[in-house]
C-alpha cells in the first residue's frame, strides 16, 4: 500500500538525487485531482531509462530492493513493508517525446507524446510533476477497465473536459 506520505518520500529521495521523474497511473490521476480518491496498491512513476541504476541505488539506501527488474520495459521496487514502486523507464526523442521500449501492444514500443509530460499535481499541497491528463486516459484503452480504471478516467474526463474513451460510456455515472 502507498499513501501519500509514502510518495513524497519516494518523490523526495528522487528529487534530492537529481532525477526527473512524472507521477503516472493511480497517484498521477490523484495528484492531478488534487486530491486522494482511492486506496492505491503502488506508486507508477516514469523516469529516464539512463536513470535507472541511479534511481535502483538511492531508493535501496532507504530500503527499498529490486522486486522484478524487466529492463528496459520496467521494474519495481519494493520495502518490507509492502510500498510497491512501479517504474517506466522512457527514451527521449529530440522533439521531447519519448518511448517505453516493449511496453505496447505485441511488444512494441509505447509512444509518449511530448505534450504527455505535461500535467502538474499535487499530493497533500507538494507540486509534482505528473503525466497529462488526456495522455492518463489514453493508457487506460486498449484493454478491459478493471473498476479501479473505470474510476481513475470518470474523474479525468469530468474534471478536464475529456470524452470518455469507448468502452467507458456505460460507467459515466
Amino acid at each position: 500500500m502507498m499513501s501519500a506520505a509514502d510518495v513524497i518520500d519516494v518523490a523526495s529521495t528522487l528529487l534530492a538525487a537529481g532525477v526527473s521523474f512524472w507521477l503516472d497511473g493511480g497517484w498521477g490521476v490523484d495528484a492531478l485531482l488534487g486530491e486522494e480518491t482511492r486506496r492505491h496498491d503502488d506508486l507508477d512513476i516514469v523516469i529516464r531509462l539512463d536513470d535507472s541504476e541511479s534511481v535502483i541505488e538511492h531508493l535501496v539506501a532507504v530500503g527499498f530492493n529490486v522486486e522484478t527488474d524487466s529492463r528496459p520495459t520496467q521494474f519495481v521496487l519494493a520495502d518490507a513493508n509492502d510500498r510497491r514502486i512501479d517504474f517506466h523507464p522512457v527514451v527521449f526523442q529530440t522533439d521531447g517525446s519519448a518511448r517505453q521500449i516493449g511496453a505496447g501492444p505485441n511488444g512494441a514500443d509505447a509512444f509518449f507524446p511530448t505534450s504527455g509530460f505535461s500535467g502538474l499535481g499535487q499530493i497533500t499541497g507538494k507540486e509534482f510533476p505528473c503525466l497529462s491528463p488526456r495522455l492518463l486516459v489514453l493508457f487506460h484503452t486498449g484493454y478491459p477497465p478493471q473498476p479501479k480504471d473505470r474510476h481513475n478516467v470518470r474523474l479525468l474526463c469530468a474534471r478536464f473536459g475529456i470524452n470518455l474513451p469507448s468502452g467507458y460510456e456505460a460507467f459515466a455515472h
